[in-house]
């Protein structure tokens, strides 16, 4: 069938890709009853792509104006959606835009519950300070610059899959920091490898990164389907991992011998963290219930030790001052003067993250009910072909958000065997460490160790991460080649 973008030749094809996957969809949901608008052409489907576009331009452009990147992106869903209603009511069709609208409500309602769980816990972690005690830990033990390059990379590699990646990025990037302060030759490929490792690490998991979460909430992938991405996502590291390690200093940094121990309840709340996840994957594999329940209920764990934290506290104090316990020690370890309250974990989610996944899930979901997304899946998955789209995926990923680019995938819903859908899931995990704003683990360390990890540092080594990025692929498509002859759940 020929399409409007059939017309054009394949660079500028190629460029009206990137456009309009720069501004993808969630959905078809006017849906239900059928009442939809080809806006692709009308003056409302023009100034939604404008708007998108400046409010993601100001997105970009974080880094210098200090805006946060949830304002532009909420402020223009607002605006495309008022637009479609206005056009619809026009036209007869006065419930169809809300119908629209509820249905991407609904799914961002799914994955923002999901996600504020785990923030939580992370964020109770953190509290608890078990994420500074590991990194006193490392500090202490005196480990050459080569050795701590090694063990930040395999630790961010297996700690992302369970905890988001940024939080594992920023929490190693600290690590470098503190050892590496006379080297910044050492920090600064010390980082790189860090998000290449915590982004790999993430591609694995359905818990290490929101693309990939999206995916099994969508139900099409199996729970442990995805653990079939861990030797790719192992390649994907190790290969830039090794030619970079002849890169850094030999050298041995000076110890420090401060030692951080965690706090009361530490080890229980990351019991509670795994029982947590076991009981969303148990809720949506055996009860057929989203996974989102199962995490709703797993808060309730942390609430209910969070009660016993604080009934227990003044024992805890008094029973202590009663002996010869190290009274400074059972103050760390008691925690705040609030001993523990799960609320004000939950008031330290990552709110301009979430609420920028709302605007992102809004408008993208909104441009694709004006109906452009119809575009982009003619020349994607039929013109190129399902690996070649997927492959081009990462490469989005890495200029643009990898959250907008996978919404776009799911909600095109290309006839792909589990074997593709696979491969989309490990491209646009991995993708975004081929530069540094490609992923919130890069823009974040770029802050957080400014002037010594930079985006041309990092552009440096982006032959060398590329590298990796299609040996993952190579080995995915090798290891996993009967995965590509069995169908998703679609």
């Amino acid at each position: 069938m020929t399409t409007i973008l059939s017309r054009f030749s394949k660079p500028l094809q190629l460029f009206l890709v990137f456009i309009l996957l720069f501004m993808p969809s969630l959905g078809f949901a006017a849906a239900a009853t059928g009442e939809t608008l080809n806006l692709t052409n009308h003056t409302v489907g023009y100034l939604a792509l404008v708007v998108f576009v400046i409010a993601y331009l100001f997105v970009m452009a974080e880094e210098f104006t200090h805006l946060r990147k949830s304002k532009p992106v909420v402020l223009a869903a607002g605006i495309i959606w008022a637009a479609i209603a206005v056009v619809y009511a026009q036209n007869g069709f006065s419930h169809s835009a809300e119908t629209a609208v509820r249905h991407n409500l609904l799914e961002f309602a799914e994955l923002f519950l999901f996600l504020l769980v785990a923030m939580t816990y992370i964020n109770a972690l953190e509290e608890r300070l078990v994420f500074d005690a590991l990194k006193s830990w490392l500090i202490r033990k005196g480990f050459s610059y080569r050795q701590l390059f090694w063990l930040t990379g395999i630790l961010a590699f297996f700690i992302s899959p369970i905890a988001d990646n940024l939080t594992t990025a920023l929490l190693m990037c600290a690590v470098l920091l503190a050892v590496g302060k006379d080297s910044p030759k050492f920090v600064s490929i010390g980082c790189i490898n860090i998000v290449i490792a915590a982004n790999a690490g993430g591609a694995f998991s359905p818990f290490g990164d929101i693309t990939t979460l999206m995916v099994w909430q969508k139900g099409i992938v199996d729970f442990s389907a995805f653990f079939l991405l861990f030797i790719p996502s192992l390649v994907n590291y190790l290969v830039p991992a090794a030619i970079m390690h002849f890169a850094i200093p030999n050298q041995t940094p000076e110890a420090d011998d401060e030692v951080i121990e965690m706090k009361r309840g530490a080890i229980v709340i990351m019991t509670l963290f795994i029982l947590t996840i076991t009981t969303a994957v148990c809720f949506h594999n055996f009860l057929h219930l989203p996974p989102v329940i199962g995490m709703m209920t797993g808060l309730a764990y942390l609430q209910f030790f969070g009660y016993y934290l604080r009934k227990t506290h003044m024992n805890f104090s008094t029973n202590n001052a009663s002996t010869n316990f190290d009274a400074e020690k059972a103050e760390r370890m008691m925690g705040e003067v609030v001993p523990f309250d799960v609320f004000q974990k939950i008031s330290r989610a990552e709110w301009d993250t979430l609420l920028f996944f709302y605007g992102v899930v809004l408008c993208v979901g909104g441009l694709g009910f004006i109906g452009y997304l119809s575009l982009v899946s003619q020349v994607m998955y039929i013109d190129w072909g399902a690996t070649n789209a997927n492959i081009a995926v990462g490469f989005l990923s890495a200029i643009v958000d990898n959250i907008p680019v996978m919404f776009a995938v799911l909600s095109m819903q290309p006839d792909m065997s589990l074997g593709q859908w696979l491969l989309v899931t490990l491209t646009a995990g991995v993708g975004g460490s081929m530069l540094s704003i490609g992923s919130a683990a890069g823009v974040a360390l770029m802050g957080q160790a400014k002037g010594k990890y930079t985006f041309f540092g990092h552009l440096k080594w982006s032959p060398v991460i590329m590298l990796g990025y299609f040996a993952s692929i190579y080995v995915h498509l090798w290891i996993n080649a009967d995965l590509f002859n069995l169908p998703a759940n679609l």
